[in-house]
């Protein structure tokens, strides 16, 4: 098999067996922010995802997804352009055992390479978590994050 019919077999693997985000985080709503003749609306979407080690915490992502012809087929990159918030929505219980530093979130926003990511941070001095997403890009990185805090009382 040739190189060329490899990376095209892997294209097309990744058009239609596209790699999940989170496997808790739900759709809240989207809005569009430019209407696209050709496929679809270049938009914000909000999602929430629980931290999967703290029930009792519910994080809320919005970002800006990219339309058109690409963006439909699955082959644009989204913009690194996000925000995040989290809040108590129940009791908040943390582990004896819970990591400093843990990746609670993850969505994929191009076709290679590209990332959004959540890691959450304990700060038992100050008895708060912190969550901060940031936008992974294999060769270049990314200075785009957010972050947000929810103290433990």
């Amino acid at each position: 098999m040739t190189i060329r019919t490899t990376v095209l077999l892997f294209c097309l693997a990744i058009l239609f067996f596209p790699f999940p985000g989170h496997a808790d985080d739900s759709d809240v709503g989207c809005v569009t922010t430019e209407w696209k003749l050709l496929g679809s609306n270049h938009r914000v979407c909000v999602s929430a995802f629980t931290d999967p080690d703290i029930p009792g915490v519910t994080c809320y992502i919005s970002q800006a997804k990219t339309g058109g012809v690409s963006g439909s087929l699955g082959l644009a990159e989204d913009p690194s352009n996000f925000s995040l918030s989290c809040t108590q929505t129940g009791p908040i219980s943390i582990p004896d055992n819970l990591p400093e530093q843990s990746n609670v979130f993850r969505e994929s926003t191009s076709v290679f390479f590209k990332a959004t990511r959540v890691t959450r941070f304990w700060d038992k001095k100050r008895n708060t978590l912190v969550y901060l997403a940031i936008s992974r890009h294999l060769v270049d990185g990314s200075p785009f994050n957010a972050v947000s805090t929810v103290p433990v009382r």
